[in-house]
């Protein structure tokens, strides 16, 4: 079996590799300047660097591999659309067909390129189902009765903003929300929505959009997010369950428990 790898930045794409080469799955993938981690060549069986934008030639390289299957793993920087792009035609011919800026709009515009170019992209947790957030208090501290009510209240104003594909993750303490994640991503938002609510504590909800096409850009949060809170002063992490991705989530329950921040993951149904 062989499968193309569209890898961001972040982890995933190199915990994919390890899981594909465990299977016995070769590995073609194809990385960004400035957003894909070096180390990924070192890891998979073929390697193409890019720049955002090069469409046609990702597709090339794809179908000189014989590539029929991929998955789009990793993080992109938003920012990065303003400095770090070559679109080439077929790009550029993209966009004016999409007609949107949104992620997912243009992520699931992107997945019917490829399948249109006889490329399938598989849902990005196929190897690794163990990523996904299990429902449930993860933490030793469970949520008070005042964190649950920001909780719940941050939830569906989470669902409202991913609605409008603006963000994933909103931070609010007291019923006032303090930060709206947009093009800064969630790290910039709790420690924008820390400093508001100062010695108050504050609740981090981070949740799938209504519309979130599953097979990519599924929220996600690690060790690196709850030490982020730390330094916010953040007291909850609230992920949705089975519809987020959760890294190194026994060295997060480990530092939420030693800083007394409790995390928990909730469906629709956990919700009044």
């Amino acid at each position: 079996m062989k499968i193309g790898l569209i890898a961001g930045g972040g982890q995933f794409p190199l915990l994919f590799a390890k899981k594909a080469a465990q299977k016995g799955i070769q590995v073609v993938g194809a990385g960004f300047f400035s957003e894909t981690d070096p180390g990924l060549a070192d890891a998979v069986d073929a390697f193409q660097w890019l720049y955002l934008g090069q469409v046609s030639r990702l597709v090339k390289y794809f179908k000189r591999h014989e590539i029929h299957q991929a998955v789009m793993l990793g993080t992109i920087h938003k920012t990065s659309i303003f400095k770090d792009i070559r679109p080439d035609f077929k790009a550029l011919s993209f966009i004016a067909k999409t007609g949107y800026s949104h992620d997912n709009t243009i992520l699931s515009a992107f997945a019917d390129l490829m399948q249109q170019e006889g490329i399938t992209i598989r849902p990005s947790t196929f190897l690794l189902p163990e990523l996904l957030s299990p429902a449930g208090c993860w933490t030793k501290r469970s949520l008070d009765k005042a964190e649950k009510k920001d909780a719940f209240q941050g939830w569906k104003l989470a669902k409202a903003i991913g609605k409008l594909d603006i963000g994933q993750c909103i931070v609010i303490s007291n019923g006032t929300v303090l930060a709206v994640e947009a093009i800064e991503g969630t790290d910039a938002a709790i420690m924008r929505g820390g400093q508001l609510a100062k010695k108050n504590g504050a609740v981090v909800v981070k949740l799938s959009k209504p519309q979130q096409d599953l097979r990519f850009d599924l929220p996600s949060a690690g060790a690196d997010t709850i030490t982020t809170m730390v330094s916010a002063g953040a007291t909850v992490l609230v992920l949705e369950a089975e519809k987020s991705l959760a890294f190194d989530r026994r060295q997060m329950v480990d530092l939420a428990d030693r800083h007394n921040i409790a995390i928990a993951a909730l469906t629709d149904d956990d919700i009044p």
